[in-house]
């Protein structure tokens, strides 16, 4: 057994073939003196793995040239209970999850990460050892999965369409539709023309009349929506019967073409649904749409939960609001303007001369629409 050098240069990122990602050994991390072994394993890449046991920490900096996954090759060795492995990238914790695969396991922290250098910690949160054994995590390599997604820009114009005979003709690099009422065909118009089309679809209530409206049951449906006929909350605590429909609606999203999604009514938790909703709760649901969405190549869009935008920021790719100039609320979208991610503005009752100035100063992408959202729009830009 090799004790892991401290004096290992960090951020040697070794580029190569692994399955599409570049890897770091994670025997060239460093680690502290007496918390981490560099063991021999023949199942590991190049036959050696980074053990961590007892308080052990392992650092690394990565320089990252394209948004990407930061997934953590990792194995269990078991002592009274699994480990529990901790990621932090540049000091956010962004994972702590018990391993249990006695084979190698891949682990994503959530959200990837962007263009530039960043710190990589890891850290075995549950140490323990009695005369029999002592619990560690094995650790393979860090691979950087390059996002293959699509993430608009600042810049980016848009048209935000859910009702009446669509119209393609606007001129807009992105496009808001409908994901039910749309085949591909209309996805794949749009594209080839240039434009990137985004599938709405609602994640907090059921609709009256969607083809999947009967896989709701009883038990997750709240209280109406006011103001919208035929829609009512759900409980988005129950996510062992909401996961796997929403799951289907990505899967479609994806299936018919589409580069992103924008799941609507993602702030139960701040209405009358009729369930005891938490903001834990919120958060918890709607990090659990943006990883869903990120799985399936999607960008993802934060609509409006303007009190959970800077929790919820690193995991949305972009935030789509309603009527912020109007209760003046726009400051509060400001996390994702500093991490240069696109914000789109739409307002029903000011008109553009009281809102487009300020949205150009602010760098947010607004216009005027019908509360119908039709194919009418009297953009700022």
């Amino acid at each position: 057994m090799a004790t892991a050098s401290s004096a290992l240069a960090l951020g040697l990122l070794a580029t190569g073939p692994a399955h599409g990602a570049e890897r770091l050994e994670a025997e060239r991390m460093q680690v502290a003196p007496r918390t981490g072994d560099v063991v021999r394993d023949a199942s590991a890449s190049g036959r050696r793995a980074l053990l961590l046991t007892g308080r052990g920490r392992a650092r690394a900096r990565l320089p990252v040239t394209a948004p990407s996954s930061v997934i953590v090759v990792a194995r269990a060795r078991p002592c009274a209970g699994n480990p529990r492995l901790v990621v932090r990238i540049d000091g956010a914790r962004k994972l702590s999850e018990r391993v249990g695969a006695r084979t190698w396991a891949r682990l994503r922290p959530r959200p990837g990460v962007a263009t530039g250098t960043h710190a990589v910690t890891l850290r075995l949160a549950n140490p323990h050892r009695s005369r029999a054994c002592r619990r560690g995590v094995l650790v393979d390599a860090l691979l950087l999965q390059p996002q293959d997604r699509w993430l608009p820009g600042p810049r980016t114009t848009w048209q935000w369409q859910l009702s009446g005979p669509l119209d393609l003709a606007v001129e807009a690099d992105m496009f808001d539709i409908d994901l039910f009422d749309h085949p591909r065909s209309v996805v794949t118009a749009l594209r080839a023309r240039g434009a990137r089309v985004v599938c709405y679809m609602s994640a907090g209530s059921v609709e009256r009349g969607r083809p999947d409206t009967g896989a709701f049951p009883a038990s997750v449906i709240g209280r109406p929506l006011a103001g919208w006929p035929g829609e009512r909350w759900l409980d988005i605590r129950r996510l062992d019967v909401l996961g796997p429909i929403m799951e289907r609606r990505l899967d479609l999203c994806r299936e018919k073409g589409f580069d992103g999604v924008e799941p609507d009514n993602v702030d139960g938790y701040a209405n009358r649904s009729g369930f005891r909703l938490t903001a834990a709760d919120q958060l918890r649901y709607n990090r659990f749409l943006a990883a869903a969405a990120h799985d399936r190549g999607l960008s993802v869009g934060l609509k409006n939960d303007l009190d959970q935008v800077a929790a919820l920021e690193p995991d949305f790719d972009w935030a789509l609001n309603e009527q912020c100039f109007q209760y003046d609320e726009c400051d509060r979208l400001r996390p994702f303007v500093r991490s240069g991610k696109a914000v789109f503005v739409a307002e029903y009752e000011l008109a553009p001369e009281a809102f487009c100035a300020a949205a150009e100063a602010s760098g947010l992408m607004a216009m005027r629409k019908r509360l119908a959202l039709d194919a009418w729009r009297q953009p700022c830009w």
